[in-house]
């Protein structure tokens, strides 16, 4: 229980040292995943688009 306890208290003194981001941080870095995923989606797409017309071009060969 003691030990418990402590980790706790240790949890406490180190959540006091965490910066949380601000809300304009917070919508900027909101905005970059955003963009981030939709650019790597659309490369995957192409990339995968490519890819199955060389395939159905050599299967039909």
């Amino acid at each position: 229980m003691q030990r418990l306890m402590q980790f706790f208290r240790e949890v406490k003194i180190e959540l006091k040292k965490v910066v949380f981001p601000n809300r304009e941080e917070l919508i900027g870095s909101t905005w970059v995943v955003i963009i981030s995923v939709f650019v790597v989606s659309v490369f995957l797409g192409v990339i995968d688009l490519g890819l199955s017309k060389i395939v159905q071009a050599l299967l039909r060969w």
